[in-house]
Order: structure tokens, then C-alpha cells, then sequence
């Protein structure tokens, strides 16, 4: 049993290892998602003061054409941080559960436990009994074979005494 929760536990450790490494990632592309959106407000504000301007069309295009790839890349990015949660959530789902399946085998595991306890104390009282009604019967039959001894002892003597009084006769 004690090796079975051991491995439970160290699959536990692995898991919330696995947990803890997502949640960085999560972090990491949180921060990075906030970066793009700061980068994207810095060029909004840029393509407004430069609007301001009177600019070439060519220069306003480029302007467009990368604002359309960071908007691209940004919507990428916020698929893959959706597919990071969702993969989290699933692992944290199952962790859950796995956890609750433990305490669940951990508790039946214990009530077993404490039933075989019961069971050897209840093992442990009758021997006990047992134990001391063979002392009683031991300390009876030798009472009794004692009183035999003395019982033949006597015999001999009686059969002794009758002999010698025959021959007297």
C-alpha cells in the first residue's frame, strides 16, 4: 500500500510539475500578447501622427500591409494562448479527478487497514483466552495427577500394609 501511494504521489509531483510548466507558458505569452498589444497602440498612434502628414500612398501601404501581418500574427497568437488554456483546463480537469480517485483508493485503503486492525485484536483477544483457559486446564490436570500419585502412592501403602498383615494372619 505504502508503495502504491508513494507512486501515486510521485505521479502527482509529475503532474503538478506539468501544471506549473504550462501556467509559465501561459505567463509568457500573456506578457508577450501584452508587448504586441503595446506595439500595436505605439504604431496606431505613429500612423496618426504620420496621418497628419501628407504621406506618400506607398509609404501608407507598407504601413497597412505590416499592420495586416502583426494583426495576422496577433490573431495566431491568441489561437495558440486559447489552445494553451484549453490544454490547461483538460489538465487541470484530470488532475482533479485523478486527485480525487486517489483520496478515494487512499480512504478505502485506510478502512481496509483499520478493519484488519480490527481483526487482529479481535485475533489477539481470543488467543489470549484461548491461552489462558489452557493455563487453567494445565493447572487442573496436574492438581489431578498429583492427587493421582498420591492416590497410588497411598494404594501401595494400603497394599503393602494388607500383604504384611496376611502373612501376620
Amino acid at each position: 500500500m505504502e508503495a502504491d501511494v508513494s507512486e501515486m504521489r510521485n505521479e502527482l509531483q509529475s503532474r503538478d510539475g506539468l501544471w506549473r510548466r504550462i501556467q509559465l507558458e501561459c505567463q509568457k505569452l500573456y506578457t508577450e500578447l501584452l508587448k504586441i498589444k503595446e506595439y500595436k497602440d505605439i504604431q496606431e498612434i505613429q500612423i496618426k501622427h504620420q496621418s497628419s502628414r501628407v504621406q506618400p500612398t506607398e509609404q501608407l501601404e507598407n504601413k497597412n500591409t505590416e499592420l495586416l501581418l502583426f494583426a495576422e500574427s496577433r490573431e495566431h497568437q491568441e489561437e495558440e494562448l486559447s489552445k494553451i488554456r484549453n490544454h490547461v483546463y483538460r489538465e487541470e480537469q484530470s488532475h482533479c479527478s485523478e486527485q480525487e480517485r486517489m483520496k478515494t483508493e487512499i480512504s478505502d485503503l485506510t478502512e481496509e487497514l483499520h478493519q484488519k486492525e480490527i481483526t487482529i485484536a479481535t485475533i489477539m483477544e481470543k488467543a489470549s483466552l484461548l491461552e489462558r483457559q489452557l493455563k487453567m486446564e494445565l493447572e487442573t490436570k496436574h492438581k489431578l495427577l498429583t492427587k493421582q500419585q498420591l492416590l497410588e502412592f497411598r494404594y501401595q501403602v494400603i497394599k503393602s500394609e494388607n500383604t504384611h498383615l496376611k502373612e501376620m494372619v
